[in-house]
């Protein structure tokens, strides 16, 4: 009989692996005519065919529109008994209803992120708030993206007033360097500005960390390299004063080559003194 119904198929022109699983649910004593379609491809008709060996409702799923990864997570979610329905939509891919399938399986209210508008990796960083118990209104927000929702909830997590850099118009990394400072106890006031770029903001908190006068330099004029090099004579001791006269004349003089004068200068003074001691017989084979 098994052989008759495995003939029959092979004359419908499924391709092998599609006959591959219609074996296996004949094998096992399915009603294969579920699946046996040739609108689906090997791998639904196996999420299907899984499906039926587990006894479970597979007319939610075994639908051409589902790809297989879509079918396998509704799948999963009927083996483990949540409602199935909130996710089981065209409009949600694959990711996204792996995401509201684990936050209903952890009984976290996913009605806060189960939305088609976020993308499954910002979805997880929803969930991943619920469940350490944040406030997850304050990114769950289609504004933010996932690297920014990482930064805030992290932030949130480690009790860091994050409304300091929650906005929209900072980039993640901008907000990473306004994370950083608040972790280290810094005043990140200084330069929690968006008209900073991220590695302006690294230049500052820098400065900051070391107990620096930032005023002198945390302008947005000055790019990160300027900021660098007057940071850099600040700690060292040197007149930045030079350096913020050349900056300011655009010149490309910086704390590197001031330093460097300086030892060119010294070089010529020592220089000039060996000059003031008799000279050497030039006549000495220097190679002997």
């Amino acid at each position: 009989m098994k052989k008759c119904m495995t003939k029959k198929f092979n004359e419908l022109n499924f391709n092998e692996w599609q006959m591959e699983q219609i074996r296996l649910g004949l094998e096992n004593g399915l009603d294969v005519n579920v699946y046996a379609n040739p609108e689906f491809s090997g791998m639904q008709m196996k999420q299907i065919r899984l499906g039926l060996e587990e006894g479970l409702d597979v007319g939610v799923y075994a639908k051409s529109d589902f790809n297989w990864m879509q079918m396998q997570e509704v799948r999963e979610g009927i083996e483990n008994n949540i409602d199935v329905s909130i996710y089981a939509k065209l409009n949600f891919d694959d990711e996204q209803m792996k995401q509201i399938r684990r936050g209903l399986e952890e009984d976290l209210d996913v009605s806060v992120y189960a939305k088609p508008e976020f993308e499954g990796i910002q979805m997880e960083q929803i969930r991943y708030g619920l469940a350490k118990g944040v406030n997850v209104n304050i990114y769950a927000k289609t504004e933010f993206d996932w690297e920014k929702m990482s930064k805030i909830v992290l932030g949130l997590i480690n009790g860091l007033d994050v409304s300091i850099y929650a906005h929209p118009e900072f980039s993640w990394m901008q907000m990473d360097q306004i994370y950083e400072g608040l972790e280290n106890g810094l005043d990140v006031s200084v330069y929690a500005k968006p008209e900073f770029e991220w590695r302006q903001m690294e230049q500052i908190k820098k400065g900051i960390r070391t107990g620096l006068d930032v005023s002198i330099y945390a302008k947005p004029r000055f790019d990160y390299e300027q900021m660098y090099e007057i940071r850099k004579g600040l700690e060292s001791g040197v007149d930045v004063s030079r350096i913020l006269k050349n900056i300011e004349n655009n010149k490309k003089k910086t704390f590197a080559d001031i330093k460097n004068k300086a030892i060119e200068k010294s070089n010529n003074d020592v220089n000039h003194q060996r000059g003031k001691q008799p000279q050497r017989n030039k006549n000495i084979d220097i190679e002997r």
